[in-house]
């Protein structure tokens, strides 16, 4: 077996905490390293123990509101290499907007009942560690509710070179990786991106995150959030 994948865990209820710990550690590849209560005891253990992923609960001490979205950030901005899973008790569509506005590798939302099927929590630990995203199927729809307007699948007008770009989108992948992958220049990802936005009717207007309305779009398309 190769080494183990180390995670810190955050969420300021033991019995959820310690719950998350055993559904993590049924996987043979998973190693939990700490897990504590606070996002400023989350960020002291990502600095002592420099783990591959974060598990965290959004809603944490003091203000139980996005602490964990806001640990999440920053988080990713100090480590990007550093996979985070947030867990949600409720499928809200404004805290995975909050989440993954800013881009969605190296990122999960997921609900928090995910925890009863252990493979389903490993799997999205494994998909933001290699740089993927993952959205909760629930949380799927709701998002899609805010943004679908168009009775006809407007991924149906998109070319193949656009389709393969949004493609990669939806599992997190940046302009850069993209144009790595499809042999292209970054400057002419872009440019696709700014096609596919428009053929998707996604307006560039404040609080609209186009990136992720995109990939939602995509998803719906082919039936499925990133699988779980």
């Amino acid at each position: 077996m190769g080494e183990r994948l180390r995670v810190v865990i955050a969420d300021d209820h033991y019995l959820v905490r310690e719950g998350t710990r055993r559904a993590l550690e049924e996987a043979a590849d998973l190693e939990v390293c700490a897990a504590v209560g606070t996002p400023g005891e989350l960020e002291e253990a990502v600095e002592r123990e420099q783990p591959d992923a974060v598990v965290t609960d959004i809603r944490m001490p003091p203000s139980h509101q996005m602490e964990g979205i806001d640990a999440a950030h920053r988080i990713r901005s100090a480590h990007p290499r550093i996979g985070v899973v947030v867990l949600s008790q409720y499928a809200e569509a404004t805290y995975a907007l909050e989440l993954l506005g800013d881009g969605t590798a190296g990122l999960a939302y997921l609900l928090k009942e995910r925890i009863g099927d252990p493979s389903q929590l490993a799997h999205a630990v494994r998909e933001v560690v290699r740089g993927g995203s993952v959205v909760d199927p629930d949380v799927v729809t709701l998002l899609l509710a805010r943004t679908a307007h168009q009775r006809r699948s407007p991924v149906a007008t998109l070319t193949d070179r656009e389709r393969d770009v949004l493609e990669r989108m939806a599992q997190g992948r940046t302009n850069a990786a993209i144009a790595e992958q499809l042999h292209l220049s970054e400057s002419s990802i872009e440019k696709y991106a700014t096609a596919i936005f428009a053929k998707l009717g996604l307006r560039d207007e404040p609080q609209t995150h186009r990136r992720v309305a995109a990939v939602l779009t995509y998803l719906r398309d082919a039936g499925r959030a990133t699988p779980l």
